[in-house]
């Protein structure tokens, strides 16, 4: 890390002279990420976050996360059983993405796409980067949803600190795995589509009333264990997240550490059920609930429920 810092702290020196100013001048970072953090554009805004949408494809047509869709018009499209996939968003959406920001005064960019383990996208966007010569700072977090919107607020946090993008890029990186997510869902019907299982499982799960708790912990989607009905499942999502704090967090403060619960339930009410659920094992911890993003809900469905723990990085 002291070789990075002095390495950018050279580069800010070379970009105060080239700019001729004789004094050391601090180089102004932008946050970048993508829907796939769940974070709305109204709270990027606020933020001062740049936030890219990604696509949604519903019987061939593409739309993009909270410009043209919502959750609520997902959630209809699945009810009328269409066509759902998710997408990445093209070469030229990034490029033109990125050139925004720079044009609006910045001299670098940190973006925080989802997990190259889940999807291309961050490996896209880390070749693309090449083109802009350090200046755009890829970070493969290995997060998704809300660990990779907690990402987002230690590199905001690191920025206002001074550090450069590639120190921003690096620390991330670094500490990309202090995180857990456990996800289960209602129906298998998306599972079996995006091909996470054969249909004959699905069947099988189905008629059994099985419900797959699944983990996301850095690069993979994996099964974490398999439960009879959603209660049960939610059952041991919480006792997962209660040993990931006993254990792998063990010596970390309730201060330091972010629960939180998402979901793609359609009302407040089954939302705030479970919310509280979490919240009585962990009552040091606020625990918040956010809606999962369309990319994710056309994996997992309506009614998916989860939950997860990650350190907070700064």
């Amino acid at each position: 890390m002291m070789r990075s810092i002095l390495c950018c702290a050279r580069h800010r020196g070379r970009q105060a002279e080239s700019k001729g100013k004789g004094s050391y001048q601090m180089m102004k970072v932008a946050i970048a990420t993508d829907t796939n953090s769940g974070m709305t554009q109204e709270k990027a805004r606020e933020l001062g976050v740049y936030l890219l949408p990604m696509p949604v494809i519903i019987e061939d047509e593409m739309y993009l996360e909270g410009v043209d869709i919502t959750s609520a018009q997902l959630y209809e499209a699945m009810h009328q059983h269409h066509s759902i996939s998710s997408s990445q968003p093209s070469p030229g959406q990034i490029l033109e993405f990125w050139d925004s920001i720079l044009q609006d005064g910045y001299d670098e960019i940190v973006y925080i796409p989802m997990s190259s383990g889940l999807s291309n996208s961050c490996d896209n966007a880390i070749r693309f980067s090449q083109e802009y010569e350090g200046k755009v700072q890829v970070a493969d977090n290995h997060r998704i949803s809300v660990t990779q919107e907690t990402s987002v607020h230690s590199a905001l946090k690191l920025a206002q600190q001074g550090l450069c993008a590639r120190e921003i890029r690096e620390y991330l990186e670094q500490r990309a795995y202090d995180a857990s997510i456990y996800i289960t869902v209602d129906s298998m019907e998306y599972l079996k589509k995006g091909g996470r299982i054969t249909p004959a499982a699905a069947t099988f799960a189905t008629v059994l009333n099985l419900k797959p708790v699944l983990t996301i912990q850095g690069d993979k989607l994996d099964v974490y264990t398999k439960a009879r009905g959603m209660k049960q499942a939610e059952a041991k999502m919480i006792e997962a997240v209660r040993q990931d704090r006993l254990t792998r967090f063990g010596n970390v403060p309730d201060s330091q550490l972010r629960v939180e619960t998402a979901g793609t339930f359609e009302s407040e009410e089954q939302a705030e059920r479970w919310r509280q659920l979490v919240q009585a094992e962990f009552p040091e911890i606020p625990v918040s609930y956010v809606q999962l993003p369309c990319s994710i809900a056309c994996h997992v469905g309506i009614n998916a429920a989860g939950t997860g723990i990650v350190k907070k990085e700064a």
